[in-house]
C-alpha cells in the first residue's frame, strides 16, 4: 500500500498512429506536495494528466491513485479523489448560473438540501467568490480570472485530495494571476500544475518534473533547475523572468560588494 496519493510505475502510452506519447514514466508524489509539470508542446504533459483520473487507461505499467489502481471498475472513486481543472474554463462551465455550476458535481452524486448548500458555499469561500454577488450570475458574463475561480470551485466542491491543473494562469491578467497563485498556495491539497508559466511554477512548487518527448528528464528541486538556462533551453523552455532579469541575480549584487 503506497501512502502517496499518486504513484506511477513504468507507464508508457502509444497513440493509435504509433506515436509514443509517454515512455517509461516513474513518478511518486506525496500528500500535499505542490509539483510543477513542465515541458514544451508535444512533450506528453497532457497525456500524463489524462492518465491521472482515468481519461486514458495505462497501456503499459500501472498507476495507483490513493488506494486504487487505475482501471475501469475504480474510475468513480478515482474521479472523486482527483479533480481536473482544464486550461479553458469554458470547457468546464455549462450551467446557467455560477451556483448551479459549482453544485453540479456533488448534486450528481446525490447530495441535496442543506448538505449541498454548505458544500457549494465552502467551495466558493475557498476560491474567494462572494455567493451573494456571484451565485446567480451567468458564468458567460464573468472575466477570465473569475471563470477560472468558478471552475476550480466546481472541482473543490467534489472534495478531491489531488488537484491537477492545466495551464492555470493562461489568459489571466496580472492581477487575476496573482490572486490565483495566492489561492493555489493556500489550498491544503496535493497539486500537480502543468504550466508554461515558469514564474508561477517557481513561486508555487518546490518540486518540478520536466517532460521531454514523453520522458522525465528532470525531477527535483524547482529552484535548482530554474537557473539552469542551458538545460531549459535544450528542452525548449524559457527560464522564468525572476531568474533572467539581471537585477534579480542574487550572486551578483554590486551594491553588496561595496560593503
Amino acid at each position: 500500500m503506497h501512502h502517496n496519493p499518486v504513484f506511477i510505475k513504468n507507464l508508457s502510452y502509444r497513440y493509435p498512429d504509433g506515436t509514443m506519447a509517454l515512455k517509461d514514466i516513474n513518478i511518486s508524489i506525496k500528500a500535499n506536495d505542490k509539483v510543477a509539470l513542465i515541458g514544451a508542446n508535444g512533450s506528453g504533459k497532457s497525456t500524463l494528466q489524462f492518465h491521472l483520473n482515468g481519461i486514458f487507461l495505462p497501456q503499459t505499467g500501472e498507476i495507483t491513485i490513493g488506494e486504487w489502481k487505475i482501471k475501469d471498475e475504480n474510475l468513480a472513486d478515482i474521479r472523486n479523489f482527483v479533480g481536473l481543472v482544464f486550461q479553458n474554463p469554458d470547457n468546464q462551465l455549462f450551467m446557467p448560473t455560477v451556483w448551479e455550476d459549482i453544485a453540479f458535481g456533488p448534486m450528481n452524486r446525490g447530495m441535496k438540501g442543506n448538505e449541498l448548500k454548505l458544500r457549494v458555499l465552502e467551495a466558493m469561500e475557498a476560491v474567494n467568490i462572494d455567493p451573494e454577488i456571484y451565485g446567480s450570475r451567468n458564468p458567460d458574463n464573468l472575466s477570465g480570472g473569475e471563470k477560472k475561480r468558478v471552475a476550480i470551485a466546481g472541482v473543490l466542491a467534489m472534495q478531491p485530495q489531488v488537484l491537477v491543473l492545466d495551464e492555470p494562469s493562461a489568459q489571466l491578467d496580472p492581477r487575476s494571476r496573482r490572486q490565483l497563485i495566492h489561492l493555489l498556495d493556500q489550498l491544503p491539497l496535493t497539486l500537480i500544475i502543468a504550466t508554461h508559466d515558469l514564474d508561477l511554477a517557481w513561486e508555487l512548487c518546490d518540486r518540478t518534473i520536466i517532460l521531454s518527448q514523453g520522458q522525465v528528464v528532470y525531477d527535483g528541486k524547482t529552484d535548482k533547475i530554474m537557473s539552469d538556462y542551458a538545460f531549459l533551453e535544450q528542452h525548449s523552455l524559457e527560464a522564468p523572468l525572476s531568474f533572467s532579469r539581471p537585477y534579480c541575480n542574487l550572486e551578483d549584487k554590486p551594491e553588496l560588494s561595496l560593503l
